[in-house]
C-alpha cells in the first residue's frame, strides 16, 4: 500500500461514518446511469433535447433486415393450457397485486397502485410469450368487516359476498385480466395459514406474551388497531391509526397513541392486559437479511421498496403480534388461544397462496417452486414492510421451500386535484363511479398509467385528463393510426401498396426500432409509465413522417410521386400495426379495435424486439374509423364539480380548451400562456426562488410549449432550457 493510499484509508475511517460507507456500497451495486438514448425517469413532462441520438449504419442495416423478414421474424404466439402451471424451460412469471380490503370501494389511487399496474405488466408478459399467472382477490377477515356488517345490518359473510361482487365488477369494467380473482374467506385459507403457523411454532419462531390492549367499554370489545385513532407519538399527526401513521409512515402499537379514541363510538378506550402470540422477527433476521441481499441483487425492487425495507432493518426488528381478540378471522389452532384469530397482516398475504389453491389444486407448483418461478408483488408503498419483512419471515421460518418475492414493485401515492380521495366527503372518483362518467375504461387506464406515481406522488387533474386525451390520444396517437388506415382505404382501395424504401424510410425504421427497444427495456424493469412514452413517441414520428411526405398530394402526381405515396402509406400502416400490439397492455379495447380495423393477423399479435413488416403489400384492411373522441371543457368542468365534494366550492384551476391542430384561437391562447409562464419562471429565478419551485414551474412551461407545438402542427419536441443544453 502506497503512502497516499494509507492516508486515504485512514481519512475515510475517520471522516466516513459506517452508515455512509454502507450507503456507498449500496450505490456501487446499483445499475449504471441510463444511456443518452434512454429517457430519465420523471413524474413531470420530460425536458426533451432538440436533437435525437445519431443512428449508426449498423442500426439502420439491422432495422432494414428485420423489416424485410416480415412475419417470419416474429415468434409464434403461445397460449398456455388451463389452468396455467409452470412449464419446464420457460420463463414462469407469478404476479400478485395487493389484496384490496373488502369493506370499501377502491378509488383511482388504489386501482393504479395495485391491480392496474399489475395487469399492465401481466399483459406485457403474455405478449412476450412468458408463462404468466396473475392472481388477486379480496381480503375479507378482520374487524373492519365486522363493523361494516353492523352498519349495514348484515352478517360478515354477507358483507364479504356483497363487496367481493362490487370489486369484481369494477375490475371487470377496467378490463383487468386476472387469471383468477378470489377471496380469503375459504377453507384453503384456513388450511394453509394454520399449516404455516404450526411449522413456525414447531421451529421455535413464535413467542407468547401478555400485552396491553385498548378495550372500548362502551362497545364491549377489544379494539383492532385500525379502529383506534389518536395523535402519533413520533410526529404528532392527530389522525394516526392504531397500527401505522399515514404521515410519517412509522408503525405504532395502539397503546402508544396519545389521546386515543374508539373510531366506532368516539369513546375513550382503556388499557387492559391480554395474552397474544408473536412472530419472533429478531430470531428470523439472520435468515431474512441474506435472502434480501440476494433478492435485491438479482431482482427489480423499486427504490422506495428498498428504502422502506432498509429502514425497518436499520431500526431493529421487534417481535410482531400475529393474533387478535376477534371472531371474524382464521382461527388460531392452539390451546389457550382458540378464542382468537390471526392478525390480518399475518393472514392476508397467505391469501395469495389460498387464492391460487382455489384456482388449481396444483398450487404448490407455483408457490413451492422458487427454482422455476419468478414472483412479482405489486402494491402501494404503505404495504411494503408486510411483503418485504413480515411475510417473507413467515415463509422462511416455515421452511417449506416457498416461493419468495423476486421483484417488489411499489408505487407512491396518487392524490386527487389539491387533496386526497375521500368517500365520506365525496371527493375523488371511485371505481364504481368511473363508468358513469361517460369516459371509456381505456381512457381511464391510459391516464392513470400516464401519471402512475413511479418515483414520487402524482396528482389526478381533470384539466390534465382533458389535455392528455385531446392532445396525446386524439391529436397524436389516434390521428396517426386513423390517417395511416384511411390513406390505405382512400388512395389504394383498402389494399396495402408496394413499398420502395428510401434512405429516409430506412432511418425511420431504425428510429422506431430504437423506441421499441427502449419500450422493452423499461417494461422489463416495470417502469410502466415511462414505457408508455415510447408508444406516444413512435406515433409522433409517424405523424411527422406523414406530414413531411404529404401522400395526399403525391398520390395526384406522376408515377414516382404515386410510388412515394404508396411507400409512405405502407410504412405508416405497419407502424400502426406495431403500435396496436405495444398498446395492448395499456389500452386493450383500443388495441383490439385497431386489430379489427387493420385486419392484423392474430399470429402478428406478439411482441418482438424488431419492427417488422406485418402488413405486406396486398394485405387488405377493414373499415377505418376514429379511435378517440374529444373531451369538451364543459363536460370536464361538470365532472370536476360532481366529484369535488368540499373542493367544489373552490375556484377550479385554470384549464386550456384543447382543439384541433391549426385552430387559431387555441394557438393564440397557448402563445399567451407560454409568454405568461415564461415571465413567471424568469421572475422566480430573479428572486432566487427554491430550485424545486423553479423546476416545477419550468416543467409547466415545457408542457405548454409542447401543446403549442402540437396546435401549430409542428413537432411537439421541446428544447431543454438554456443552461441545460449539451455542449
Amino acid at each position: 500500500m502506497t503512502l497516499s493510499e494509507a492516508c486515504r484509508k485512514a481519512a475515510d475511517s475517520v471522516l466516513m461514518p459506517k452508515a455512509l460507507l454502507e450507503y456507498k456500497s449500496y450505490l456501487q451495486k446499483q445499475p449504471p446511469p441510463c444511456l443518452a438514448m434512454e429517457r430519465a425517469t420523471s413524474n413531470e413532462p420530460e425536458e426533451e433535447e432538440g436533437s435525437e441520438p445519431a443512428l449508426t449504419e449498423e442500426e439502420i442495416t439491422a432495422a432494414v433486415d428485420a423489416w424485410a423478414r416480415g412475419v417470419t421474424a416474429l415468434p409464434k404466439p403461445w397460449q398456455p393450457q388451463k389452468p396455467v402451471l409452470p412449464v419446464e424451460g420457460m420463463r414462469n412469471v407469478l404476479i400478485t397485486s395487493a389484496l384490496p380490503y373488502v369493506n370499501n370501494v377502491p378509488h383511482l389511487g388504489n386501482i393504479i397502485g395495485c391491480v392496474l399496474s399489475a395487469d399492465t405488466f401481466a399483459r406485457y408478459c403474455r405478449l412476450r410469450n412468458w408463462n404468466t399467472l396473475y392472481v388477486c382477490g379480496t381480503d375479507e377477515y378482520g374487524t373492519a368487516t365486522e363493523t361494516k356488517a353492523v352498519e349495514e345490518g348484515l352478517t360478515p359473510q354477507e358483507i364479504c359476498n356483497k363487496y367481493n361482487t362490487i370489486h369484481a365488477d369494477i375490475y371487470r369494467w377496467f378490463d383487468i385480466s386476472f387469471d383468477y380473482f378470489g377471496r380469503t374467506t375459504t377453507p384453503y385459507q384456513t388450511t394453509i395459514a394454520q399449516d404455516i403457523f404450526q411449522r413456525l411454532l414447531a421451529r421455535g419462531f413464535l413467542l407468547q406474551d401478555t400485552v396491553e390492549q385498548l378495550q372500548c367499554e362502551d362497545c364491549q370489545r377489544f379494539l383492532a388497531d385500525r379502529f383506534v385513532e389518536g395523535t402519533c407519538p413520533f410526529c404528532s399527526y392527530e389522525e394516526a391509526r392504531g397500527d401505522q401513521c399515514d404521515k410519517c409512515g412509522k408503525l405504532i402499537n395502539a397503546v402508544e397513541l396519545k389521546n386515543p379514541q374508539c373510531k366506532l363510538c368516539r369513546g375513550v378506550p382503556v388499557v387492559k392486559p391480554t395474552q397474544h402470540l408473536f412472530l419472533d422477527l429478531p430470531k428470523l433476521e439472520e435468515q431474512l437479511e441474506p435472502w434480501l441481499e440476494q433478492s435485491w441483487a438479482t431482482g427489480d425492487w423499486t427504490a422506495n421498496a428498498r428504502y422502506i425495507t432498509r429502514s425497518w432493518i436499520r431500526d431493529g426488528l421487534k417481535p410482531r403480534c400475529i393474533t387478535r381478540d376477534l371472531k371474524w378471522g382464521t382461527p388460531v389452532p392452539l390451546d389457550g388461544f382458540r378464542d382468537k384469530v390471526f392478525y390480518v397482516w399475518f393472514d392476508a398475504p397467505i391469501g395469495y397462496l389460498s387464492i391460487t389453491a382455489n384456482y388449481t389444486d396444483q398450487w404448490e407448483r407455483w408457490w413451492k417452486n422458487p427454482q422455476q418461478v419468478e414472483l412479482y408483488n405489486f402494491m402501494a408503498k404503505d404495504n411494503v414492510p408486510f411483503h418485504s419483512v413480515i411475510f417473507p419471515c413467515s415463509l422462511l421460518g416455515a421452511d417449506d421451500n416457498y416461493t419468495l418475492v423476486n421483484h417488489l414493485i411499489a408505487t407512491e401515492y396518487l392524490n386527487y386535484e389539491d387533496g386526497k380521495f375521500s368517500k365520506s366527503r365525496g371527493v375523488g372518483v371511485f371505481g364504481d363511479m368511473a363508468k358513469d362518467t361517460g369516459i371509456p375504461a381505456d381512457i381511464w387506464r391510459f391516464y392513470l398509467l400516464y401519471l402512475r406515481p413511479e418515483g414520487q406522488d402524482s396528482t389526478f387533474s381533470w384539466s390534465d385528463l382533458m389535455l392528455k386525451n385531446n392532445s396525446e390520444l386524439l391529436n397524436n396517437l389516434g390521428n396517426f393510426i386513423n390517417r395511416a388506415g384511411m390513406f390505405v382505404c382512400k388512395f389504394f382501395g383498402g389494399t396495402v401498396p408496394d413499398m420502395v424504401l428510401t434512405p429516409d424510410d430506412k432511418r425511420l425504421l431504425a428510429r422506431v426500432t430504437l423506441e421499441l427497444h427502449q419500450y422493452h427495456q423499461l417494461l422489463e424493469k416495470v417502469r410502466i409509465r415511462d414505457a408508455l412514452r415510447c408508444i406516444l413517441s413512435i406515433s409522433r414520428h409517424g405523424n411527422q413522417y406523414i406530414q413531411v411526405n404529404e401522400p395526399w398530394k403525391r398520390i395526384k402526381g406522376d408515377e414516382k410521386d404515386r410510388q412515394r405515396a404508396g411507400t409512405v402509406t405502407g410504412v405508416a400502416v405497419n407502424m400502426a400495426s406495431m403500435l396496436a400490439v405495444m398498446l395492448q397492455p395499456y389500452m386493450p379495447s383500443v388495441s383490439l379495435a385497431i386489430q379489427g380495423q387493420l385486419c392484423i393477423p392474430p399470429d402478428c399479435f406478439v411482441l418482438s424486439h424488431n419492427f417488422t413488416c406485418t402488413l405486406p403489400p396486398g394485405h387488405r384492411v377493414g373499415t377505418v374509423s376514429p379511435l378517440f373522441q374529444k373531451l369538451e371543457h364543459d363536460q370536464i368542468e361538470a365532472l370536476r364539480k360532481r366529484f369535488g365534494g368540499g373542493q367544489a366550492k373552490q375556484t377550479p384551476p385554470a384549464s386550456v380548451t384543447v382543439m384541433a391542430p391549426g385552430d387559431p384561437q387555441l394557438i393564440q391562447e397557448l402563445t399567451e400562456e407560454v409568454a405568461k409562464q415564461g415571465n413567471h419562471v424568469r421572475q422566480l429565478k430573479a428572486n432566487k426562488a427554491e430550485k424545486a419551485q423553479v423546476d416545477a414551474e419550468v416543467a409547466k412551461l415545457l408542457e405548454l410549449k409542447k401543446q403549442l407545438a402540437l396546435a401549430e402542427g409542428k413537432s411537439p419536441e421541446v428544447l431543454v432550457p438554456k443552461g441545460k443544453r449539451k455542449k
